[in-house]
């Protein structure tokens, strides 16, 4: 079966989100402190690999240079440039795994219309970057997703497996901590790294 059809069939879905140069390895936007997630998800895509019910995704950050974007954030991951790539840690995974470009903050434009196929579903894992733009969004785009089509899908995110940047009144620890306190809030569960 190959991979597109596997994941139309899977039960458990896992997403990895914004893995990409441009925000972990170099660009405007990158934090290379990030990295230290990367051994936990890669054990996590495995097991999701593994799993003969199970399916994963890759959610790549691509723009065009006139994205609408860029009035908000500094021109990042243009489209087929360096910086939109997965990060070489996981290309070993690239082809059991589907992927997906998209141009806003909310991963879920880029898979709406293949969510509605997927007819088996029933659980889905976020794991990525930025814990409180993308990864926030994403799984929140997720959940009222979801329950606007009267779909009965879980949606988690692995408290371990998100991250986002350092900087000056930006600490990552904190600001990972309220970006799932937020999502747990509105109906996101949270697997918390001691369970």
């Amino acid at each position: 079966m190959d991979t597109k059809e596997k994941i139309k069939k899977c039960k458990e879905l896992l997403i990895v989100v914004d893995m990409v140069n441009g925000f972990i390895k170099e660009g405007p936007l990158s934090a290379n402190s990030i990295m230290r997630i990367v051994p936990k998800q890669k054990k996590v895509i495995q097991k999701f690999i593994d799993n003969p019910y199970g399916g994963v995704i890759f959610i790549r950050d691509a723009h065009d240079k006139n994205a609408i974007e860029f009035k908000r954030y500094p021109c990042h991951c243009l489209e087929n440039s360096r910086e939109s790539q997965l990060i070489k840690e996981f290309s070993e995974f690239e082809d059991k795994a589907l992927s997906y470009e998209k141009n806003s903050t909310n991963l879920i434009y880029a898979l709406e219309s293949d969510l509605l196929s997927w007819k088996n579903l029933k659980k889905v894992y976020v794991i990525g970057c930025l814990s409180e733009i993308c990864v926030f969004d994403g799984a929140i785009g997720l959940r009222t997703f979801f329950d606007e089509h009267n779909m009965d899908i879980d949606v988690y995110v692995y408290e371990d497996m998100i991250d986002t940047y350092d900087a000056p009144n930006h600490l990552a620890d904190i600001v990972n901590e309220e970006a799932l306190k937020w999502m747990e809030l509105k109906g996101v569960k949270v697997i918390r790294k001691d369970n």
